[in-house]
């Protein structure tokens, strides 16, 4: 019990006692069991005694509410059987197990719960004795109590971790952040607490769907972002409704409908959901055949989506206070332009009036040409003036513009490093909507693909408006380099996707 009780995790003191009864009364082995009591199944298994690595190898996980497993828990009593041979509870723990000439079933418990079973078993010397019933009664018990004690420790420790996250979002979000990167924080943090294989955030879109915006899925990233469901979508019901949505498996569920859910298995979709005010929607996804989440990841996820819903709204609020600031900014920059523009005017205005009066001096064309310089810097400052301030801020991605810059920013937070990214020519008056949704796939694939090369260091984007396709018409080319090791040896990789131009509306 003391050796045990010093083992440095729950593990290596389960087995020592699992080894310690099989010594102490002789048994040809000794199991000993643990118990999931939220899936009902044998969550860990560990066995002693002569033939113990068979016995793991051909060990089975059987419901806890099967055979003797589950007598004993129902029953959490002592069970001990005579010549147990025929008995089909027996038998049917274990495929490959010698037959016993005597069984014990203990219950590992402390007060009133049961947390798994030790059973043991011998060919010789008949039924265990009441004193070794007794005897590995006490070591059941301190079985129960190693396991009670480390699964407290565990639901402390995961607390912990997940409140340490909230308040690491929290101030993360609080700080200087655009609302990009506040998604793929929040996305990025969740993924780590919940130990899933991706975190995605996603928000409504237009037509009552919901698109993903922000994803972090370090091992499989390809085709996460932008990502829908379609409106209609049953889980979508749930999710626009502010419900959580647990999935055990997303490959099967029938409520799933992207074309990503083939990849993941248990799943938890928690709306971001702040003064009645859906912000959007946090997935954590794990590995297909992952672990299933237990009832405290969910609650403690649920909280950190409220938490982080909240830090979003603040930071969304502060957001919207420094645009304000900006766009009162501009109005001051109107104001004194126009103040500037109108006395320069005016004062281009008296000279020409005065070159009226002396329109037959020789100072005159040279009064003139002065009066014109002035008028056409006066324009060139006005036109500069007016194009900075007509600009959106710089978070917006409704242009094909902001999109490629919001793909390019959620790159940089795998990479390590902001891809360079240059436009030439109307971009965003070129590019149809079709071939908008051609350039984004190919910028995704190809951001993607330089993630999984070795060595990569720089990445140039490059989307121009004033390219001419192969055949000889106008088009837009997006071009992605990126500097990492190829297959044979060389560095430098580079992706080209051409498609056709829009027709240009009047007057760009």
């Amino acid at each position: 019990m003391v050796t045990a009780g010093n083992a440095p995790s729950l593990g290596p003191a389960l087995s020592r006692l699992a080894d310690a009864a099989a010594e102490l009364v002789g048994a040809r082995y000794a199991v000993l069991s643990v118990v999931d009591p939220e899936r009902g199944l044998v969550d860990a298994l560990f066995t002693a005694g002569p033939g113990a690595e068979e016995l793991r190898r051909a060990a089975r996980r059987p419901a806890a509410g099967a055979g003797l497993a589950g007598q004993l828990l129902r029953n959490p009593r002592p069970l001990v059987l005579r010549e147990p041979t025929d008995d089909p509870r027996v038998c049917g723990l274990r495929a490959d197990a010698p037959r016993p000439g005597g069984f014990l079933g203990l219950p590992l418990r402390v007060a009133e719960e049961v947390f798994g079973n030790l059973y043991l078993a011998r060919t010789e010397g008949g039924a265990f004795s009441g004193d070794e019933v007794r005897l590995l009664t006490v070591l059941a018990a301190q079985a129960g109590i190693a396991i009670g004690n480390a699964r407290l420790q565990e639901t402390a420790r995961l607390r912990e971790r997940w409140i340490e996250g909230a308040a690491a979002v929290t101030n993360t979000l609080l700080a200087e952040r655009s609302a990009a990167d506040a998604l793929t924080t929040v996305a990025e943090q969740a993924r780590v607490l919940a130990d899933a294989a991706a975190g995605v955030v996603l928000t409504p879109t237009g037509d009552g769907g919901m698109e993903i915006t922000a994803a972090s899925a370090p091992r499989d990233p390809e085709g996460l972002v932008g990502t829908t469901i379609l409106p209609g979508s049953p889980v979508l019901v749930q999710l626009l409704g502010g419900e959580p949505v647990f999935i055990e498996d997303s490959a099967t569920d029938p409520r799933m409908t992207t074309a990503v859910r083939t990849r993941f298995g248990p799943s938890m979709m928690l709306p971001l959901q702040s003064g009645g005010r859906l912000v959007g929607t946090l997935a954590l996804p794990r590995r297909r055949y992952g672990r299933p989440y237990t009832e405290l990841e969910r609650q403690l996820a649920a909280r950190f989506a409220s938490q982080a819903a909240l830090a979003l709204v603040l930071a969304g609020a502060r957001a919207d206070r420094e645009r304000l600031a900006v766009f009162e900014d501009r109005d001051r920059i109107a104001r004194d332009l126009h103040d500037l523009v109108v006395q320069r005017l005016f004062a281009t205005e008296m000279m020409l009036e005065s070159t009226r009066r002396r329109a037959t001096e020789p100072v005159a064309d040279e009064l003139l040409a002065r009066a014109v310089d002035e008028l056409d810097s006066t324009v060139q400052e006005v036109r500069t003036a007016i194009f900075a301030l007509q600009q959106p801020p710089a978070d917006a991605s409704a242009t094909f513009r902001g999109r490629v810059l919001r793909e390019t920013a959620g790159a940089a937070a795998l990479l390590g490093f902001s891809p360079s990214v240059r436009f030439t020519g109307a971009v965003d008056a070129l590019v149809g909507p079709e071939s908008e949704e051609l350039l984004l796939s190919g910028l995704r694939g190809a951001l993607a693909a330089a993630h999984r090369r070795p060595g990569v260091s720089r990445i140039e984007v490059e989307v121009d408006a004033t390219a001419a396709l192969p055949s000889g018409g106008a088009g837009v080319r997006l071009r992605v380099y990126d500097d990492g090791l190829r297959e044979d040896g060389t560095r430098g990789t580079e992706s080209l996707t051409q498609v056709p131009r829009a027709e240009p509306p009047d007057g760009v």
